[in-house]
């Protein structure tokens, strides 16, 4: 399951691309990210992150973003999948709240993890720049993410697979 995600990871981050004026893309790779949290939880919800979106930025030619990639992915994937149980495990009729609470944490770690990795790389300039993209892109995500897990969810499906979340709502 975890390799069948990252999968769904990497491909969605490869094929459903808008570039963004100021450079870089919103795709739908956060939505499966965010997916696989739940469904995984956080050790194996943060491989598939990192795993997925690492061979997107390798197949797409941004091989310097790897290592961030990595650890970004990862942590995203773990605070989503921590933050959502528990703060279902706190109100368990908040289901939405509780998706979108840990979703949220996961792209703000997202957009500060990429704004430190390229103030790093480019300057705190071209970081500033960049800033806008990744959190349209975290919007995006987070919304497609939720939209997918409660879409999954009310078929069943989540409940069948013996998904993270699911244990406890």
């Amino acid at each position: 399951m975890t390799a069948v995600l990252a999968a769904f990871i990497c491909v969605s981050t490869l094929l459903i691309r808008v570039p963004m004026p100021l450079g870089g893309y919103v795709n739908l790779g956060d939505c499966f990210l965010l997916a696989a949290a739940w469904i995984l939880g956080p050790i194996y919800g943060a491989a598939a992150a990192a795993t997925g979106s690492a061979l997107a930025d390798l197949i797409a030619g941004y091989p310097v973003y790897i290592p961030a990639t990595l650890v970004i992915k990862a942590v995203m994937a773990a605070a989503a999948a921590s933050i959502t149980r528990f703060a279902l495990e706190k109100a368990p009729a908040r289901k939405i709240t509780s998706l979108v609470l840990g979703g949220l944490a996961a792209e703000l770690i997202m957009a500060g993890g990429y704004y430190l990795f390229e103030s790093m790389l480019y300057g705190f300039g071209a970081a500033v720049a960049g800033l806008s993209g990744n959190v349209l892109q975290g919007v995006c995500g987070l919304a497609a993410g939720t939209a997918l897990i409660r879409a999954l969810a009310s078929t069943g499906v989540t409940r069948r697979i013996g998904s993270y979340i699911e244990h406890t709502a």
